[in-house]
Order: C-alpha cells, then sequence, then structure tokens
C-alpha cells in the first residue's frame, strides 16, 4: 500500500524525467504533439522504474526493462494516435534513465585505478570498475531491448502509421 510520501516521490521522480524528455525531444524538432507525449511517456516510464525499485526487490537493469517495454508499448499506441513515428517519443522518452551515474563511478574507478599504487587498496578499486561497468552495461542493454520489443512486435503498426502520415502529408500538398 502506498502512503502519500511514496506517492509524491513518483510523481517528482516522473516530472523531473518529464523535463529532461522535453530538452531532449526539442533537439530533434518534432512536432509539438509529439514533445508532450514524450513529457508523459518520460513520466511514466521513469516513474514505473522508481516504484518498481522501491516497492519491489527487482533490480535496477530489470526495473528498467519493464519501464522501457511500458514506453515502447505506450508509443506504438500513441504513434496510432498521433500519426508520427513511435521512434520520435520513445527515444527521448528513453535518455533519462540512462545511468549516468553508474557510468560516472565507473570512469571515477578507473582513474583512482591509474593512480593507485597500493595493492590492496586496487583489487576495491578493480571491482568498483566491474560492478559499476556492469551495471551501466546492463541497464543500457534492458533500455534498448525493451523499447525495441514492441517495436518488433507490433513492426506493420508501425510501418503503417509512417505510411499514413506519408499520405496525409501527400493530400495536403495536392
Amino acid at each position: 500500500m502506498m502512503n502519500n510520501n511514496f506517492l509524491e516521490a513518483i510523481l517528482f521522480d516522473g516530472f523531473f524525467a518529464a523535463i529532461a524528455a522535453i530538452g531532449f525531444s526539442v533537439i530533434s524538432n518534432p512536432p509539438r504533439k509529439a514533445i508532450f507525449v514524450s513529457a508523459l511517456l518520460a513520466a511514466i516510464g521513469h516513474g514505473l522504474r522508481y516504484f518498481l525499485l522501491h516497492s519491489t526487490n527487482i533490480d535496477i537493469a530489470s526495473a528498467s526493462f519493464i519501464a522501457a517495454f511500458a514506453i515502447g508499448m505506450l508509443s506504438i499506441l500513441f504513434a496510432k494516435k498521433i500519426h508520427c513515428p513511435a521512434e520520435v517519443f520513445s527515444f527521448p522518452s528513453l535518455l533519462p534513465m540512462i545511468p549516468g551515474m553508474y557510468a560516472y563511478k565507473t570512469v571515477l574507478a578507473l582513474v583512482k585505478f591509474i593512480q593507485c599504487k597500493d595493492n590492496e587498496m586496487s583489487v576495491n578499486i578493480i571491482v568498483n570498475i566491474f560492478r559499476n561497468g556492469a551495471t551501466t552495461i546492463f541497464i543500457l542493454f534492458a533500455l534498448v531491448v525493451g523499447v525495441a520489443v514492441p517495436m518488433f512486435i507490433f513492426h506493420k503498426q508501425s510501418f503503417a502509421v509512417t505510411r499514413i502520415l506519408k499520405l496525409v502529408q501527400k493530400d495536403k500538398k495536392a
């Protein structure tokens, strides 16, 4: 059962992910409605990952996979509704879930390892390099596979959306 503080934390997490997704989305100059969909999907995906991490025993890579899968499924649905390719808003929605802190800790441990002269301490640093590096790679892999699976499953629908968009553009020109 969720208390108000936990629900508030999920909403804040989703809100800040939505702001980041808007920034990432604007870079590629999509239609305005796609920007808002990116924000919504980022909020849902990041909020879902936060919920899974803090209320279940699921690890961060599995939670990221489930959240990315949810973003992929919802992007197919929104692609049909607004006649825009799903990739336009699914990929900016994933970017706030990139594991920057784990990647940063990996690089920091690499630098410490290079500077370390103590053999006993270097073993702990190597463990940190592999732990954080592997976590980074598994999260990135989970994000890519999670968002790609729905697009492969519903390939015809995704392709039809772009075909419909081209037909609508031809009709407007005529």
